[in-house]
């Protein structure tokens, strides 16, 4: 503690002359420590990098890797880490090659409903099928739709998925082995903000698949960003506020490219691009209305009971508020007009029980049965 004679004040400036005596040695051991998370995790990977070569993938390593792809996938990719997951469509667990032969062998019985499902910050696409229940396989079998599952690096900034998965959705429309005649999307959490961006790059792009896009229900989507990342830029902020726990700060940006993007919704490059993203600023955002021409549904859930809306409003799914999943903000030029959406909260559920819960595909199955609203249909045409 031999600064804290030298500091005006506990919260000041960061001082980066180190600390002397066992306290310098404990605080010059957590700034070693940190500094090297990068190298160490890559040297731990080790074994489980053999055992990708040696066996096949099982759902449970994939979730596992999904989950470090959640918080560090930014970093294993610029790393060249063989643990960064590749965007990828998928269906019944494996890889979709995007040629027509290919798809022709792997979805033999496809039909022109092409529906995609996009999975939400650490997941996979196999977190869908949960408790026996899959929302695709359901909505195939009641529906006539080809469910296809989006599998990529949640840790990576939402517009670099978004991005991709554009590219991605014109490779596959393409090489469809049938007539596509519409394309729906069910996307859960941070999935709806990468179909959003993918939906905005598609459409500057002038890509063909948006013609065929007809639907999208967000389960859960943190339209204006989760609090749970607010407060976690806050609490990086008051660490860094203090000599004496500035060491510890570092621990906290560790967080990906793709949590920090969850702070208020970052769709765009605009969003990030030469900016500190662990800066304490406002919302950076640049307006990014809702796909032209599509019929767009938005599903929140609340943890509280249906008569207790304070609950409701305070806690949310217990990641997303309710205002955030229905698109709601104080400011009319990012507000997501209810008028242009349908809208549905669930009541005694939490974020990932939207991913399994029959009264949510009840109403999945609904939506997804009418017709688009006629307006809609004609301004894609």
């Amino acid at each position: 503690h031999s600064t804290i004679l030298r500091a005006p004040w506990i919260f000041g400036e960061s001082v980066d002359r180190p600390t002397r005596g066992i306290t310098g040695f404990v605080y010059s051991s957590i700034r070693t420590i940190t500094a090297l998370v990068g190298a160490g995790i890559d040297m731990a990977m080790v074994p489980m990098i053999v055992l990708s070569d040696e066996q096949r993938s099982s759902p449970e390593r994939d979730s596992v890797i999904a989950a470090i792809n959640g918080v560090l996938g930014d970093y294993l990719q610029e790393s060249g880490n063989p643990l960064a997951i590749p965007m990828c469509l998928r269906a019944d667990g494996k890889t979709l090659e995007l040629s027509g032969p290919a798809l022709a062998a792997a979805i033999p019985q496809a039909s022109g409903k092409i529906l995609l499902l996009a999975h939400g910050l650490c997941l996979t696409d196999q977190h869908w099928d949960q408790e026996g229940h899959d929302h695709g396989a359901l909505l195939a079998a009641e529906l006539g739709y080809t469910p296809v599952y989006l599998h990529y690096n949640t840790g990576l900034h939402i517009s670099t998925n978004g991005r991709e998965l554009a590219d991605m959705l014109a490779a596959l429309t393409d090489a469809w082995p049938v007539p596509v005649e519409e394309i729906a999307i069910v996307a859960h959490s941070m999935g709806g903000l990468v179909s959003r961006s993918a939906c905005h790059y598609g459409a500057l792009a002038g890509r063909a698949w948006l013609g065929h896009l007809r639907k999208i229900i967000f389960l859960g989507t943190p339209h204006h960003g989760s609090p749970l990342e607010r407060a976690g830029n806050w609490l990086d902020t008051l660490l860094l506020s203090s000599p004496y726990s500035a060491a510890f700060a570092r621990l906290g940006k560790i967080r990906s490219a793709g949590i920090t993007d969850l702070r208020y919704g970052s769709l765009l490059d605009d969003d990030w691009v030469d900016k500190d993203r662990f800066a304490p600023v406002g919302d950076p955002r640049q307006p990014v209305p809702l796909p032209e021409g599509v019929a767009c549904y938005m599903v929140a859930a609340s943890t509280g009971s249906i008569e207790d809306e304070l609950q409701n409003h305070r806690n949310g799914d217990g990641l997303v508020p309710v205002y955030s999943a229905l698109g709601v903000h104080h400011d009319p030029s990012m507000a997501l007009p209810p008028d242009a959406t349908e809208q549905w909260i669930g009541y005694d559920m939490n974020h990932i029980d939207l991913l399994h819960r029959r009264d949510v595909y009840a109403q999945l199955r609904e939506w997804l049965a009418e017709s688009a609203a006629p307006e809609l249909v004609k301004r894609v045409g």
